[in-house]
């Protein structure tokens, strides 16, 4: 994407969306069948997506809390419309690959994704003894094989021939 214009600046979903909401409730059309369209199908998958329970103040504070890392604004505003929820995600939304962010740095990236968005001080992890538990009780059970349907159906048969032979 090019910014044609720098005095402009970009939007968040959430922001996109209340102009969206705004567009839908007016009563006046104007007259255009496929403003109507777009604007459905643009706040069907935006009331799908992270920034319907965003607000402005949680928008605010998770910026000022991310200012101390070093990120470009786009790079901001991808982690406000599809916030972060695990290192890989930070990592792809990230574009300077020249220097990446530490692990301690992707971990607080998402605490304070989880603190701002989601209201949780930490990120949920399941715990380390169900994980061993399901690792083990997977290596234990080892699923039956079944002959494939020709196998059968040639065992069947072979069965018939020795009983027409008797």
């Amino acid at each position: 994407m090019e910014t044609v214009n720098a005095t402009y600046s970009y939007l968040t979903n959430m922001e996109v969306m209340q102009v969206l909401q705004k567009i839908k409730s007016t009563k006046k059309k104007f007259g255009m069948r496929n403003l109507a369209t777009v604007t459905y199908e643009a706040l069907q998958y935006l009331e799908e997506s992270p920034c319907k329970t965003q607000t402005r103040e949680s928008i605010t504070n998770y910026v000022k809390d991310l200012a101390s890392y070093r990120l470009k604004s786009h790079e901001v505003l991808q982690m406000v419309n599809d916030p972060p929820t695990s290192p890989l995600h930070t990592q792809l939304l990230i574009d300077d690959n020249k220097a990446p962010l530490t692990d301690e740095e992707n971990e607080k990236i998402i605490q304070l994704t989880y603190k701002h968005f989601y209201g949780v001080e930490t990120t949920p992890q399941l715990p380390q003894q169900s994980q061993t538990q399901t690792q083990s009780s997977s290596k234990e059970k080892k699923p039956e094989q079944k002959q494939p349907a020709s196998a059968q159906a040639d065992g069947q048969a072979e069965k018939q021939q020795e009983q027409q032979k008797k």
